[in-house]
C-alpha cells in the first residue's frame, strides 16, 4: 500500500518537474493547427447567426512566455464558395491584407504551478493588427494542460471586435450590397490553440519565423475553393463580385494604372487564366464630372489599360474585350465625392462566346 502511494506521488511529481523545467515554456512551444481553431461569429438581420472559421494558420509561444500567431485570411471559410469570396475580396481585401497577426504575453508566473493545477483562467492583454490596423485589447483566456508536452490557449468568453476599429467598415458596407443584407458591424471571434513543447534542446524561432511541429516551412495561404480551373458558374460568380471590389486606381485624368492597383489586378488575372474558354468583357465606367464625350474617351482607354495588364500576365487577348462606358451606367447618383469614386469603377462580365 505505502509503495504503491509512493508510485501515485511520482506520477504526479514528474510531470511537474518535467514542465518547470527551464521555464515553463522552455525552450519553446509550436501550434497544432490540424487540432486547434479559430473561428468568429457575426449576425445579419438583425437575428441569423454565422460562424465561420480559419483553415490557415500558424503560431508560437517562446520561451519567455510571448506568443505569437499568424492567420492567413485568403483561408477564411464560410462553407459557401462565392461568400468565401465574398469575404476574401470585398470585406477582408486579402490582396492587400494577406494576414492578421495576434500577439500576447503569457506571464510565467501565472503557469508556473501549472502542472499541478492543470487549467487557470486570466484576463491577457493582446494585440491584434488587421488589416492595416493594429489595436490592443484583453480577453479573458483559460490556459490548460493537457500533458506535459501539450497545452492549450483558448478564449474563456467571446472576444468582440468592431469592424470599423480595422478600417473595414468600408467592406461591411460592400458585403451587405452584395448579398442584400444587412451585417451588424461587430463580430464575436473563439479559439482554442493547441501547442506542442519543442524538443529540450531545440532552439526556438524568432518571432515572426512559424515553424510547424515537425520544424518543416509553414504553409502558405490555404483559399478553400476548386483547385485548378473554374466552372463558367464560378467564374461568373467571383467576376461578380470583382467588380464590386474597386481597388483598380489610376493617375487623375490618366489611363495609366496607379502602383497600388497591382495587388488586385494580379489577383483578378489569376482568375482570369483560370477560366479558360470563357469570352470576359472588362468594361470602363467613370462619374459625371468633366464633358460627356471625355468621360467616354476615359472609360475606353481606362478598360483597355486593364486588358493590357492582364495580357502581360499570359491571358489570351482574344479572350478580352474593353469596353468604355462613359458616365452612362452609374451605381449610385453623383452626388458625394464618395458616390463619384464608386461611380469611378472597373466592371468585369462574361460573354457568350
Amino acid at each position: 500500500m505505502i509503495l504503491r502511494a509512493a508510485c501515485f506521488i511520482l506520477l504526479l511529481t514528474v510531470p511537474a518537474v518535467a514542465f518547470a523545467q527551464g521555464g515553463a515554456f522552455a525552450p519553446g512551444w509550436v501550434l497544432e493547427p490540424e487540432a486547434s481553431a479559430l473561428r468568429f461569429q457575426s449576425i445579419k438581420n438583425e437575428t441569423t447567426v454565422e460562424s465561420s472559421e480559419f483553415a490557415t494558420f500558424t503560431g508560437t509561444i517562446s520561451p519567455e512566455g510571448v506568443g505569437e500567431l499568424r492567420v492567413m485570411l485568403d483561408s477564411v471559410d464560410t462553407k459557401v464558395d462565392l461568400r468565401n469570396v465574398r469575404m476574401r475580396f470585398l470585406f477582408f481585401e486579402t490582396f492587400n491584407f494577406p494576414e492578421a497577426v495576434i500577439q500576447l504575453r503569457i506571464p510565467p508566473a501565472l503557469v508556473a504551478d501549472l502542472a499541478l493545477v492543470r487549467r487557470k483562467v486570466a484576463t491577457l492583454p493582446f494585440t491584434i493588427s488587421l488589416h492595416g490596423v493594429t489595436q490592443t485589447r484583453e480577453a479573458e483566456m483559460a490556459i490548460t494542460l493537457l500533458s506535459d508536452d501539450l497545452v492549450s490557449v483558448a478564449t474563456a468568453t467571446p472576444i468582440s471586435l468592431g469592424v470599423a476599429d480595422f478600417n473595414l467598415e468600408e467592406g461591411r458596407l460592400k458585403l451587405q450590397e452584395a448579398a442584400n443584407v444587412r451585417i451588424v458591424p461587430s463580430a464575436t471571434v473563439s479559439f482554442d490553440f493547441l501547442f506542442r513543447r519543442l524538443p529540450l534542446g531545440t532552439q526556438p524561432a524568432p518571432l515572426g519565423q512559424q515553424p510547424s511541429s515537425d520544424q518543416t516551412t509553414p504553409p502558405v495561404s490555404a483559399a478553400l475553393e476548386t483547385q485548378g480551373d473554374f466552372s463558367q458558374e464560378e467564374c461568373a460568380g467571383r467576376f461578380e463580385i470583382l467588380s464590386r471590389a474597386g481597388n483598380i486606381f489610376f493617375a487623375s485624368n490618366s489611363a495609366v494604372l496607379s502602383p497600388q492597383s497591382r495587388a488586385i489586378l494580379d489577383t483578378i488575372g489569376d482568375v482570369v487564366l483560370r477560366c479558360p474558354g470563357i469570352m470576359i468583357e472588362v468594361g470602363g465606367h467613370t462619374d459625371s464630372d468633366g464633358a460627356r464625350s471625355y468621360n467616354q474617351r476615359l472609360s475606353e482607354a481606362r478598360a483597355a489599360s486593364v486588358v493590357t495588364y492582364f495580357t502581360s500576365l499570359g491571358a489570351d487577348p482574344s479572350r478580352l474585350v474593353s469596353r468604355g462606358y462613359g458616365e452612362a451606367n452609374p451605381v449610385v447618383p453623383n452626388t458625394s465625392s464618395r458616390n463619384k469614386a464608386r461611380n469611378r469603377r472597373i466592371e468585369f462580365m462574361l460573354l457568350d462566346s
